[in-house]
């Protein structure tokens, strides 16, 4: 058992970010954390998290294209995720999505094709999928009420509205609650969080962005999430141990390769 009982759900400790100090702190997270799950963007930083989680037992692997970096994409990248995804340590698809804030980013028909092509290549390989919802509530909706069946998904740093919330929560899809959550302006994010089945819930922290208060502005990393679920204590009413457990346990029954 880890000092705190508690999953990072979505970190990428592939990034360079981490470059100067990623060993000591790796250290560090296997005292504190029972677990990180590491989602690649693209092949590169895919490659980077499934040799992170051959070289650590207590970090696992998502592989996937995000939609930021669909430019230039690989003919064949279908095969390429395929053969990951046979992986042992590899435990999702992800993190695929739909990103329509920045306008460099591919049109939203190139982003809705490929990330199709992502869920169908989850449903074969029965894995699960991490999304990244930006700017495209509506279409992201509407694609998961429509199109979507036979897939378990986790809505990473959810940012719908309620109402949204209540539709995803119907379906049965997790929902990821990061440093943004911690945020005076959240109460959004905060309202859905009280909402949900607390058997949806994950903590998470998508290291090195978005580090919760006290650290907003510097770099995240994983043992922050510690202050997510402190947070979400408060909010929830709920002892910390138990909502530790709740959390782990809703992770590995998401991820159901993690052992």
């Amino acid at each position: 058992m880890s000092r705190t009982g508690l999953w990072d759900s979505h970190a990428h400790l592939d990034d360079d970010w981490f470059d100067e100090d990623r060993e000591e702190l790796i250290a560090q997270l296997k005292l504190d954390l029972e677990g990180v799950v590491n989602p690649g963007c693209d092949g590169a930083s895919s490659a980077k998290a499934v040799a992170l989680a051959e070289q650590n037992d207590f970090i696992y692997a998502a592989v996937g294209y995000h939609p930021e970096n669909l430019k230039d994409i690989p003919a064949n990248y279908l095969d390429q995720l395929a053969a990951w995804a046979v992986h042992p340590k590899v435990v999702a698809i992800g993190e695929i999505g739909l990103d329509y804030y920045w306008k460099e980013n591919e049109p939203k028909e190139v982003q809705k094709k490929i990330f199709l092509e992502q869920i169908d290549l989850a449903k074969q390989f029965d894995l699960p999928i991490i999304i990244h919802d930006r700017d495209a509530h509506g279409d992201m909706l509407e694609i998961f009420q429509k199109e979507v069946t036979g897939v378990q998904a986790v809505f990473h740093c959810f940012a719908g509205s309620l109402e949204m919330a209540k539709e995803l929560a119907k379906r049965g899809y997790y929902f990821g609650f990061g440093g943004t959550s911690t945020y005076k302006n959240a109460n959004k994010v905060r309202e859905v969080m009280k909402y949900i089945p607390k058997d949806l819930l994950l903590f998470e922290t998508d290291s090195p962005y978005l580090s919760p208060v006290p650290f907003r502005g510097k770099r995240n990393n994983p043992g922050y999430v510690e202050y997510t679920a402190k947070n979400a204590v408060e909010v929830l009413g709920m002892d910390f141990a138990e909502l530790a457990e709740i959390t782990a346990a809703n992770t590995k029954r998401l991820f159901k390769k993690i052992k």
